[in-house]
């Protein structure tokens, strides 16, 4: 099991990215919230990772703080829950919103999540809610600081809103839901990072 990666941030295409370690490319799916914080391309990064190992692939998936970690290895116990829609679920709502949505049994912000009708957050929260009782919210350890426009990842707008496009699309909302949430938020200088996260919560 891969556990932990400590390297070279060498490419970031939400939500993939590649961390160099030592000359040799890992390449990641990571939920938004943990996209939102990676430093820029060619700076060090430490990720905390779980290798998923199936009949035909094995794909690993990175989170920036262990909490996160934990926390999806937590939903992919779930019946019917597998990576997906785990990435989904933590990419559309932070750890603590989450939790607070167990705790409460809020189901409201769970179904805008693609993938997750009235009955299966229900049932989610159901089942979510013996395995949490140790969890609590705590403080955000790290603040979610948009990059400036302009800034060292400022990138073209046409090539910024491809890759949040495909980003949401490849969490599950469809290409024409997709487009029309980046197209209503879209701005001058807004990196995709900024642009997904704007879109999410305009659709959360």
């Amino acid at each position: 099991m891969i556990g932990r990666l400590r390297g070279t941030l060498a490419e970031k295409q939400p939500p993939h990215l590649i961390l160099d370690v030592n000359g040799l490319g890992y390449e990641l799916e990571v939920p938004m919230t943990t996209l939102y914080r990676l430093p820029s391309v060619g700076e060090p990064l430490t990720l905390h990772t779980h290798l998923v190992v199936r009949e035909d692939a094995q794909l690993l998936y990175g989170f920036f703080g262990k909490r996160e970690r934990d926390f999806f290895r937590e939903l992919i116990r779930l019946n019917g829950v597998g990576p997906k829609l785990a990435l989904a679920l933590m990419s559309s709502l932070e750890v603590d919103e989450l939790v607070r949505c167990v705790q409460s049994q809020d189901t409201s912000a769970l179904t805008k999540v693609p993938g997750v009708g009235k009955k299966t957050a229900e049932r989610l929260l159901v089942e979510l809610k013996d395995r949490f009782k140790a969890w609590e919210t705590v403080p955000a350890m790290f603040a979610l600081v948009p990059n400036q426009p302009g800034g060292p990842d400022a990138v073209p707008v046409a090539t910024a809103e491809n890759d949040a496009v495909s980003a949401l699309i490849s969490l599950g909302y469809k290409p024409q839901e997709a487009s029309k949430a980046i197209s209503a938020i879209k701005e001058k200088g807004l990196s995709s990072e900024d642009m997904i996260r704007r879109a999410l919560k305009g659709m959360i």
